[in-house]
């Protein structure tokens, strides 16, 4: 029996309804080379449980000319995948573009991987699934662990 409070599998069979604590500081910066430019997308945010009638709240405190607004849409739509359908309100403290390299591509994967750190943060998802968030941190992340035993310079 479910307690609704726990996920099993992928975002389409969430059976959660909110998020049961907040988790601060999500800290996601996608850059991926495509052989000289590839999309770009930084944001920091705060993800908490949601007010009165649930959904997927959104609000940015960060100024147009650091995050334009025309990237808002894709990062709504990568947080909700990445969210599997938990309800959060979603407040995005910092975040940066680049002129030639942002797209809506960078700020949609930027979301899916806010949302699958939140989920992990919040407890829903098993601490092991971190070291898929290739582009995530936060306060309380579990640490990768190394491979080959050896420093990393």
């Amino acid at each position: 029996m479910s307690n609704g409070r726990s996920i099993t599998g992928g975002p389409e069979s969430a059976v959660v309804s909110a998020l049961p604590r907040p988790v601060p500081g999500i800290r996601v910066c996608v850059r991926l080379n495509l052989g000289g430019c590839g999309p770009y997308a930084h944001i920091v945010a705060d993800v908490e449980p949601p007010g009165p009638g649930g959904g997927l709240e959104l609000l940015s405190a960060v100024p147009e000319e650091l995050l334009p607004r025309e990237h808002l849409p894709a990062l709504r739509r990568g947080l909700l995948e990445g969210l599997g359908g938990v309800a959060a309100a979603v407040l995005v403290t910092d975040g940066h573009y680049h002129d030639a390299d942002s797209s809506d591509l960078g700020y949609l994967i930027a979301g899916r991987q806010a949302g699958r750190a939140a989920l992990v943060g919040a407890g829903l998802l098993p601490p092991g699934e971190a070291e898929a968030l290739r582009w995530a941190s936060w306060p309380g992340r579990p640490r990768p662990r190394r491979r080959g035993g050896g420093r990393r310079w």
